[in-house]
Formats: C-alpha cells, sequence, structure tokens
C-alpha cells in the first residue's frame, strides 16, 4: 500500500467510524510543512465529507491552507501565549473557521479551574473581537494527568462545568487520553472520564475513532443523557473508582 493509499484509507475509516473533523497536520518533516500540507490537503480532500481542521503553529501554512480548503475549516489553534497570541489574532481576523482555543499563557499549564475559567473568558473576549462568534469557539482546557496530581481531574471539570454556566454556546474540546497519563488500564480511565466530562459539558474532544470501546461509550453516554450518569464498576485491581473524581463513588471491595 503507497502512502498515499494509506492516508486516503485512514482518512476513510475515521470518517465512516464517526469523526466530525479530520486534523491535517504535516509538521513531521521539519522544512517541509508547505509541500506536506499541500499534498495532504490534495489527497485528503477528494475523499472527505466532514471539514478539515487545519493544525500547525505558522499562520503561513494555515492561511495556505485556508486559502485551499473546499469547507468551513476548523483550525488547531490559538492561545493566550504572547508569540503565538500576536501571530494568532491577525490571520484569524476576518476569517470563517472553527477555532480550538487552548486555556494556556506564559505562565504555563493552568494551576486551578479559577485559573483555567480566566484563560476561557480572555479567550472568548478576544476571539469574539474579531468577529469570531462564541458557537465558533472550542475551549480546550488542557486535561493534565493524576498520575502527578489527584486533584486534576477534579480541577477542568469543575472549570468545564463554570465556562459553560457562563457560556453556554461555546464548545469543550481536548485530548481527553491525558488524564491517563503514566498509569495502567489508560483505556478504562480515558471511557471512564469521557462520561464524566460529557456531564460537565464537554461536546468534542480530540480522540482516535477507530477506538471502538471510547466511540461505544461517548454513544451511549450521549444516549442517556440528560438522565444521571450511573457509575462504572471497576475489578478493584484495576484503578480506585474515586481516582478521577474522589469521593464521588464508594471503593470497590
Amino acid at each position: 500500500m503507497t502512502v498515499t493509499s494509506k492516508v486516503v484509507y485512514g482518512g476513510k475509516k475515521q470518517q465512516e467510524a464517526g469523526a466530525n473533523f479530520i486534523d491535517v497536520n504535516a509538521g513531521a518533516r521539519i522544512g517541509h510543512e508547505e509541500e506536506d500540507m499541500k499534498w495532504l490537503l490534495d489527497t485528503i480532500q477528494p475523499m472527505a465529507s466532514v471539514p478539515l481542521c487545519l493544525d500547525s503553529p505558522d499562520p503561513a501554512i494555515l492561511g495556505m491552507a485556508y486559502e485551499m480548503v473546499e469547507k468551513t475549516p476548523m483550525i488547531n489553534s490559538i492561545s493566550l501565549e504572547k508569540d503565538r497570541f500576536n501571530t494568532m489574532i491577525p490571520f484569524l481576523t476576518g476569517k470563517e473557521c472553527k477555532v480550538i482555543a487552548l486555556c494556556m499563557d506564559d505562565a504555563g499549564m493552568p494551576s486551578s479551574s479559577d485559573d483555567i475559567v480566566a484563560r476561557a473568558v480572555k479567550l472568548v473576549q478576544e476571539l469574539n473581537e474579531i468577529g469570531i462568534g462564541t458557537g465558533n469557539i472550542y475551549i480546550d482546557p488542557l486535561v493534565q494527568p493524576i498520575s502527578t496530581d489527584i486533584t486534576k481531574g477534579v480541577m477542568v471539570l469543575d472549570a468545564v462545568r463554570a465556562i459553560k454556566a457562563k457560556y453556554p454556546e461555546v464548545h469543550i474540546t481536548g485530548g481527553l487520553s491525558n488524564i491517563s497519563y503514566g498509569l495502567p488500564q489508560r483505556k478504562i480511565i480515558n471511557r471512564t472520564f469521557v462520561t464524566l466530562m460529557m456531564d460537565a459539558g464537554m461536546n468534542s474532544a480530540i480522540i482516535d475513532p477507530l477506538d471502538v470501546k471510547i466511540m461505544a461509550t461517548i454513544k451511549t453516554a450521549d444516549m442517556l443523557k440528560p438522565a444521571i450518569l450511573k457509575p462504572v464498576m471497576l475489578k478493584p485491581a484495576m484503578l480506585k473508582p474515586d481516582m478521577l473524581k474522589p469521593a464521588m463513588l464508594k471503593p470497590v471491595f
């Protein structure tokens, strides 16, 4: 199978599995991002029935890619880090697109739920000012691993609830698998965490749609809402049931 056929096959499989956007990132070969992005778009776009997510830190690459796409794209991403913010705002001004906005600034990763919310508010305000509607903003609260700090799960859940309370139209996205970094049985943790995040207000995620079990979990949780999700009972040796949200569940013995 050629590289082109592998890319086309992978895109089709993701699309068939339920992906709403296909992320296009050409940063693997340093110094060749422009030509690789053009090749990827020429390869993927003819088979894609869903919009593309243009993924690059370089506004020049994003500008070239934006002119090539046929459907309104998603841009990945902007943050409050000074250098990134100052280059992305001019690029995004006047563009018709959806935007992933990372709750990151020059101080580093957020250290509390209030910190996440404050950064999200700033991002929404700044993007609104250049014409990006709240409904086109996808806030990434930056899920952090609980392997280094058990409170990080609760921190992001509290932040998501607060952001959605302030901005009901905004979307919440992010890399869910970060929560389980450094832990055993990661897929079980990820599947449990996604239900908690959906209940808190997350309605988008950067995931592998070919992971059948997590897709089944998402579809089932989506079907059950607005009912309260029941606890998932796990084998005691796998993980503590209050790891993701301490005190929510009684220990399983």
